[in-house]
């Protein structure tokens, strides 16, 4: 026997009415544009950071940097210097004669003197800068440190921008 519901149990709609993809569809594309803004956020916000700065003429922190390089003799660092600046890798470098150096090697605290190569380039080439070291410095491992530059003279800046190719 069958019994006598109510018809507000039932469904009013057909089940293919209900079903319908507009939901879906509108929950993918809202699901997508998070994905890729997401995915995006670290070229999304670079590209504000420099919009800002070319509006407010401020300048993009890190977007410059310093190395250190220490070699064992001044020619050393004279003949590193200048053929990174014949590359165009750096804007510029300096040459400071004859740092004390300690550090430990082999088990041995070695005592001894260096000549200081100090170098400002973008920060987009340091990776090139370091792996060119690497390939003509005397030492197994050469000490190459990169700092960012936070600010500074707004005309050195610039002049290091144009300096400096970013090939």
């Amino acid at each position: 026997m069958q019994e006598n519901k109510p018809d507000c149990l039932y469904q009013r709609y057909p089940k293919d009415i209900m079903s319908s993809t507009v939901p879906r569809s509108g929950f993918v594309v809202f699901f997508l544009i998070l994905v890729l803004t997401c995915a995006m956020y670290p070229v999304l916000k670079t590209l504000c950071v420099y919009i800002h700065s070319a509006v407010t003429g401020s300048y993009v922190a890190g977007y410059h940097s310093v190395l250190l390089v220490n070699c064992p003799t001044e020619q050393t660092a004279r003949d590193i210097g200048r053929s990174i600046m014949e590359k165009r890798l750096a804007a510029c470098l300096n040459i400071f004669p004859r740092t004390t150096t300690m550090y430990y090697w082999k088990g041995e605290i070695r005592d001894t003197s260096e000549i200081l190569l100090l170098l400002r380039t973008k920060t987009s080439l340091v990776q090139r800068v370091v792996a060119y070291i690497k390939a003509v410095h005397p030492y197994d491992i050469p000490e190459i440190i990169s700092f960012p530059i936070d600010d500074g003279s707004q005309h050195y800046l610039k002049w290091m921008e144009d300096a400096v190719t970013d090939i």
